[in-house]
């Protein structure tokens, strides 16, 4: 092989090689419009605003179930219909304040309630005494869903 056609095949390797690179960060990118479709589907058919309470002791360290165990320390949450996985902002509508939390659990179950916080969680917007607040959900990232964990 002459230098001419080392020259020429290697321009041609390179090319590909550009090609196939700019096809794998084209396919990673995270936000995609088929994630943010799913988010704006998702906040038209859940129940967004109410009341959140929230719970500790009684069930640290049992498991939810999306099979995680509780910790009452963790940024976490339950919903009756959210995805697990799915991360929202819960704003008390009273004092502003606002937490991220992760859905991995089931509830509440109380009529009138929305979501249910870890300990950690409510601490972070309203007063654990009282035990309620008012609250709206917003969804941050439902990217990381899944329907149960094993």
């Amino acid at each position: 092989m002459n230098k001419m056609e080392y020259s020429t095949r290697m321009k041609k390797l390179n090319l590909a090689f550009t090609a196939l690179l700019l096809a794998l960060l084209v396919g990673c990118s995270s936000t995609s419009v088929a994630d943010e479709r799913k988010t704006r589907s998702y906040a038209r058919s859940h129940e967004l605003v109410g009341q959140a309470s929230w719970y500790g002791r009684k069930y640290h360290g049992k498991l939810t179930a999306s099979g995680e165990r509780y910790n009452k320390r963790a940024y976490t949450a339950a919903h009756r219909t959210l995805p697990f996985g799915t991360i929202v902002r819960v704003t008390n509508t009273t004092n502003s304040k606002s937490v991220d939390v992760k859905i991995n659990d089931r509830g509440p179950f109380v009529k009138g309630r929305i979501i249910d916080l870890s300990k950690k969680s409510f601490e972070q917007i309203g007063d654990i005494n009282k035990g309620l607040a008012s609250i709206k959900i917003e969804i941050i990232d439902d990217s990381n869903t899944f329907r149960y964990k094993h």
